[in-house]
């Protein structure tokens, strides 16, 4: 009964950690495509044929349900991917949902009028592929009106934390803070618009300042996943868990073991 977990690369492990907490009972079926990491400096017709690759393969092992726990394959391939059809008792989601309703404080089913929300100035952290892509801001338009959101692609943030240099990664964060607030001096709240970034999220914070409320994904999407199977039972598959890469699996599993302070094992995709 495994749910299947997908990232380019590590980043999605934040989402897989909050989940495997928060539904236990659970397998999860965790794809690194680590091979073409990072997905962030990609352009969406790339993005959106590897996404679909690897979801096949997830779907393939016995997964009716796949996660995008990468905010980049979300906004360049999630929507294009439904539209065209998933087979039959399969599912693909994405990681977007879940923080766009704690934002605006309503259900994605809930399809009154936009409204205003409290948070009237967000500053969005993310790949510059997530940026381009404008699909949180075109999201968030569906349901909230008079949010001012400012976005920064953070460029080099992914590359660090997936080579281990947490060092680099905390320098470049502390640099695209301050080019966020050269834009937007008073953000309200922040959104770590890549899945990647909550291992950064103390720098983030410390940069942003306490009066910053920062929106992380890996709880928002392991509540959401936890409703979502309560409400369709029917979408636990019938494969097993583990961890896939289609990179070197010593060296992920390496790091990957590193971030999650556990032994995690990747076999080859």
């Amino acid at each position: 009964m495994a749910v299947g977990i997908f990232d380019s690369g590590l980043g999605g492990l934040t989402v897989l950690n909050a989940a495997q907490t928060r539904l236990p009972e659970l397998d999860f079926l965790y794809f690194a495509d680590s091979a073409h990491a990072p997905y962030g400096v990609r352009d969406a017709e790339d993005i959106y044929q590897l996404t679909r690759k690897a979801v096949n393969e997830l779907w393939g092992a016995g997964c009716n349900l796949v996660i995008l726990a990468c905010n980049t394959a979300s906004a360049a391939a999630l929507r294009r991917m439904q539209e065209e059809g998933v087979p039959q008792g399969k599912r693909v989601l994405g990681v977007f949902v879940p923080l766009i309703e704690a934002l605006t404080e309503r259900q994605w089913g809930d399809n009154s009028p936009p409204r205003e929300v409290e948070v009237k100035h967000v500053a969005l952290f993310a790949t510059p592929a997530t940026v381009s892509s404008r699909a949180f801001q075109r999201e968030l338009a569906f349901r909230a009106i008079g949010v001012d959101v400012e976005a920064q692609a953070c460029g080099g943030v992914v590359d660090a934390i997936e080579d281990g240099d947490m060092i680099l990664a905390e320098a470049l964060v502390r640099s695209h803070v301050d080019a966020l607030k050269r834009k937007m001096p008073e953000p309200q709240a922040a959104i770590l618009g890549c899945t990647h970034y909550p291992l950064m999220e103390e720098a983030f914070q410390a940069a942003l300042g306490p009066e910053v409320k920062v929106y992380s994904q890996g709880d928002l999407v392991a509540e959401s996943l936890a409703d979502y199977l309560a409400r369709h039972p029917d979408m636990l598959g019938d494969g097993g868990g583990g961890y896939l890469t289609t990179g070197n699996p010593s060296s992920v599993s390496d790091r990957a073991t590193q971030f999650l302070r556990r032994q995690i094992s990747f076999q080859a995709a």
